[in-house]
């Protein structure tokens, strides 16, 4: 094939039907939406962002946002899809460790970071900050994929007889335990209700360290 000949059909494959120009305009269009929402999010918190003060950040009417996302529920559920992104990729860059029970103490201490560091994400995904939203089933699914790395260690452990016989036999169970009573001591500490920060890591290290000791009881017998 010719070089002329290879430029033209290349021209061909990515020739675009008007159908899918404007498709592709319409995810651009909601990527760019959605990035506005997150840095209002990030800079002013949860309650801040509304569809009148996105489409103001945009310079757009709230119809075009309306258009694209129904309501601010439809807009709150790409944020949470964002911030189950950021949560997998904080997990993912925990270095693993050969012992699960140092991996699942490395983990938490991950998502310690994650609240601190994405306090607004945290808030809108785990703490009920907008309002009557509720994840639907895509949402979930990105909460559980963004936890695969827990999940992975506690089904390593337990695979190796490493947990306690008291712990519950469902992986799945084992990590929503461990999960709520962490979230339990962040959601505490966001509310004012263990002092400062330094007390209230010092209660979530405290925390942690007693149901990794509890799970992984057999290692210690």
């Amino acid at each position: 094939m010719s070089e002329q000949e290879h430029s033209v059909n290349k021209d061909k494959r990515e020739l675009k039907t008007y159908q899918e120009a404007r498709l592709q305009n319409t995810e651009n269009l909601r990527k760019l939406v959605v990035d506005a929402a997150a840095t209002i999010l990030q800079e002013e918190g949860p309650e801040a962002v509304t569809v009148r003060k996105v489409s103001q950040k945009m310079g757009c009417s709230t119809k075009i946002i309306y258009s694209l996302f129904v309501n601010k529920e439809g807009l709150a559920q790409q944020l949470y899809l964002d911030g189950c992104k950021i949560m997998a990729r904080e997990f993912e860059a925990t270095p693993a460790l050969a012992d699960p029970r140092e991996h699942l103490l490395a983990l938490g201490e991950t998502y310690w970071q994650f609240a601190q560091r994405y306090t607004s994400y945290y808030k809108l995904m785990f703490g009920g900050a907008f309002g009557d939203f509720k994840p639907d089933e895509e949402s979930l699914q990105g909460t559980v994929t963004a936890m695969r790395q827990l999940i992975y260690v506690v089904g390593s452990a337990q695979q190796q007889g490493l947990l306690s016989a008291s712990a519950p036999a469902d992986t799945v169970e084992i990590v929503r335990l461990v999960w709520g009573a962490l979230h339990g001591v962040i959601h505490l500490q966001m509310g004012g209700h263990l002092g400062d920060v330094p007390s209230a890591y010092a209660t979530y290290q405290q925390t942690l360290s007693l149901l990794s000791s509890t799970l992984f009881a057999k290692q210690d017998s």
